[in-house]
């Protein structure tokens, strides 16, 4: 365990927001989807060459390999996610993508929030020269929402 986790252990969290993508199917039923898809597509090949169209299973074996191959790309980031934690004399981002953790740690004070010029856009955190996008997971609408909030919550260290 490093130094950092043992403070923010021992830290009480002021406030803390997780934003994760809206999948609507679990893991499990995604594989049982794509099995399904599978033995009912290799099902309508083998009876099509046993009528003699034997050139249908290739190009079926093509096409699950093709839907498997976008399946998972999306699973990989289907569990992505942010977290914004509030301490009292710190704030740290965690972003995770396709598995891959990305920490920053900023001093509350020096912070500015800054909400994209359109809803679709991110919001930026600017401290000390470091700029970061978030809130990407957030709906366009909750976006604002969430920079003032999180301004708020700022202001209150």
């Amino acid at each position: 365990m490093e130094a950092s986790d043992l403070l923010a252990d021992s830290e009480p969290v002021l406030k803390d927001w997780t934003m994760k993508r809206n999948c609507s199917i679990s893991p499990r039923q995604f594989v049982c989807f794509y099995v399904s898809l599978a033995l009912f597509s290799l099902a309508i090949a083998f009876m099509l060459v046993l009528v003699g169209a034997w050139l249908v299973l290739p190009f079926t074996g093509i096409e699950l390999l093709a839907v498997g191959i976008a399946f998972a790309i999306y699973a990989r980031h289907a569990v992505d996610y942010e977290r914004v934690r509030l301490f009292q004399n710190r704030l740290v981002i965690e972003q995770v993508s396709a598995d891959e953790l990305t920490q920053f740690e900023f001093n509350p004070r020096w912070v500015r929030i800054e909400p994209g010029a359109t809803p679709r856009d991110q919001i930026k955190l600017v401290s000390r020269g470091q700029t970061i996008m978030i809130g990407q997971h957030l709906a366009q609408h909750r976006r604002a929402q969430f920079a003032s909030e999180l301004r708020m919550w700022l202001t209150r260290c």
